[in-house]
This record gives C-alpha cells, sequence and structure tokens, in this order.
C-alpha cells in the first residue's frame, strides 16, 4: 500500500512562487501515476495537475496551465508541484495522490493528508 506525505505549503503573496512536496513510501512509487488536487471551503475537490508514472505525461488544468509545473523523482520517490504567479484563488488545500492513470481524475484513489497553501493579495 503507498502512503503519501505532502509537505511545503505556507503562506505566499500574490505572484509569489511556492513548491509543495509528496513524499511517498511502501509499494513501488514508480509504478504510479500521481495527482496533485485541491480543494478550497465550499467548493468541490480540483484536479490539478497528473504525471505519468514515467514522468513523460503530464495533464494540467486550465486554471493552472502555464503557471504550475508537475514533476517527479522515483529515486527519491518523491513528487513536486511548482506554483509560479500565485493567485489568491490558488488558496487551497492542496492533496497528493496516486492513481492508475495520469489524466483520469477517478484513477485516483490513495491521498495524503493535505498541506494549506495560502496566497495573500
Amino acid at each position: 500500500q503507498v502512503q503519501l506525505v505532502e509537505s511545503g505549503g505556507g503562506l505566499v503573496q500574490a505572484g509569489g512562487s511556492l513548491r509543495v512536496a509528496c513524499a511517498s513510501s511502501g509499494r513501488t512509487f514508480g509504478s504510479n501515476a500521481m495527482g496533485w488536487f485541491r480543494q478550497s471551503p465550499g467548493k468541490e475537490r480540483e484536479f490539478v495537475a497528473g504525471i505519468s508514472w514515467r514522468g513523460g505525461s503530464t495533464y494540467y488544468a486550465d486554471s493552472v496551465k502555464g503557471r504550475f509545473t508537475v514533476s517527479r523523482d522515483n529515486a527519491k520517490n518523491t513528487f513536486y508541484l511548482q506554483m509560479n504567479g500565485l493567485k489568491p484563488e490558488d488558496t487551497a488545500i492542496y492533496y497528493c495522490a496516486a492513481g492508475g492513470t495520469y489524466n483520469v481524475r477517478a484513477s485516483f484513489d490513495i491521498w495524503g493528508q493535505g498541506t494549506q497553501v495560502t496566497v495573500s493579495s
């Protein structure tokens, strides 16, 4: 069973950058697609970005395309979301997830506990 732990959230000003990380333990990390989701109060969980198990394919939601970059280091069992040009509307709890297909929301079935990202205006 894969276990996921996020880190790197925090408070940043609008226009700033932040990188969140997700460390995995348990079942072989490299065999899973990985995804980042976010949820803010009163809103549904949004599928933000995904990356295939080899890292060769990525998915981004339109809301973050061109600002966020997803990457993974299978040797370190860690996966990242680099967030640039942050906006107040990016404020949310960010969750990493493991799944079968990098661009299929419903395929992600293992979740981390989440890390808060707050963007001040």
